[in-house]
């Protein structure tokens, strides 16, 4: 099987020198153009969807995307025809170790879907597999506009590989004999070579084991591995924004060999609101009051993001546009809290019954605004 062609540049859309920022930016705006969500049973968005979390958990990742530049300067997009052997076989060579996804973003056969692990040479001899932390697993979350604000809980469905339980990961059915793999020879790992340059990924064939089973499990197929959905609960703290990201630690991907598993990092994304707008630390509202008390003054409730309601005193001969402070009654965040800025506008009746209009001439008259 020839190595996938993945260019993570160009999923996202961006140039190979694009700075951090650049990268975020488009792919979120990817992410939501494809998001599931908004592409219910469109198998094709499903896909475009994980092409482009798995670039962005590349070229995030500053140690990972200087080893996949590496790897894209040294043609690894262009290899030719595969040249496959052992580990042993092709010791001599220098090794780029790609570790499998296992899931999520990817699968065995993936080339670049897999987790960098420069420079290790392959081993001679036994297959022995070290233990390696799983990889992060990513998702972006909605949440509405006032849970943001003042923080909360939110529910997170997310998908996991994990071992078979009928087979206990060995993906032959309980009983049966397994012999060792072809492809590999056993080691789990096959390289493609060109010169002296070779990739090395997790065999295909035996997903990794290094064996083969007789009779492949019912449950798994014969992977060993099955993708699990769990709920799980994420604390979102007070004041996050579009962008903020929270982290929770061993609740990503299980390791190989044994390994840790790895981290799960949760990015918001925060709903607009009807009445609420934000800027930093300080909110913005705009409330609409009539021509009387705008001219005679009045006081008026305002609502706050806190869920108080406070009063606000207004002047006599205020001017539609006009804006008002509340202090302290912004977005507390960090041991800092913004301020409310409240933004009159002054309404005018578009229809009149007789007595009103009668009223409104001799209002004009009497000011000397008729002419």
């Amino acid at each position: 099987m020839a190595p996938a062609r993945k260019d993570f540049y160009q999923i996202l859309g961006v140039d190979e020198k694009a700075g951090a920022e650049k990268i975020k930016k488009a792919f979120r705006t990817l992410a939501k153009q494809y998001h599931p969500d908004a592409n219910r049973g469109d198998e094709k968005a499903a896909e475009q969807f994980k092409e482009v979390g798995e670039a962005y958990s590349v070229l995030s990742d500053s140690a990972k995307r200087t080893q996949y530049d590496q790897m894209r300067s040294l043609g690894a997009f262009g290899i030719g025809p595969d040249r496959r052997s052992s580990a042993h076989a092709q010791g001599a060579h220098p090794v780029f170790s790609f570790d499998d996804l296992q899931g999520g973003f990817g699968n065995f056969s993936d080339l670049f879907s897999s987790v960098f692990d420069l420079g290790k040479q392959s081993s001679a001899g036994a297959r022995k597999r070290h233990r390696e932390s799983g990889r992060n697993m990513e998702y972006m979350v909605e949440i509405p506009f006032l849970m943001a604000v003042r923080g909360g809980k939110v529910s997170v469905d997310v998908s996991y590989t994990e071992d078979c339980a009928t087979c206990g990961g060995e993906g032959a059915t309980p009983g049966t004999e397994t012999r060792g793999c072809p492809e590999c020879g056993g080691t789990g790992d096959i390289l493609f070579g060109q010169g002296g340059f070779a990739v090395k990924r997790p065999c295909p064939a035996c997903f990794s084991r290094g064996k083969i089973p007789g009779v492949p499990c019912g449950s798994c197929s014969g992977r060993g591995a099955v993708r699990q959905q769990r709920k799980i609960q994420v604390t979102v703290p007070p004041g996050v924004e579009t962008g903020s990201r929270v982290q929770l630690s061993g609740q990503g991907e299980k390791g190989r060999g044994g390994g840790k598993r790895g981290n799960l990092i949760i990015t918001f994304r925060v709903e607009s609101h009807r009445f609420f707008k934000r800027d930093g630390l300080n909110v913005h509202v705009a409330v609409p009051i009539n021509i009387v008390q705008a001219t005679l003054g009045s006081k008026i409730k305002v609502q706050t993001v806190s869920g108080q309601k406070v009063v606000l005193r207004i002047p006599e001969g205020t001017q539609s546009g006009t804006k008002f402070r509340i202090s302290g009654q912004g977005i507390r965040k960090d041991g800092h809290t913004g301020d409310q800025y409240i933004e009159v506008l002054v309404e005018v009746p578009e229809e009149l019954t007789e007595e009103e209009h009668r009223a409104m001439e001799e209002f004009a008259t009497a000011t000397g605004m008729r002419h």
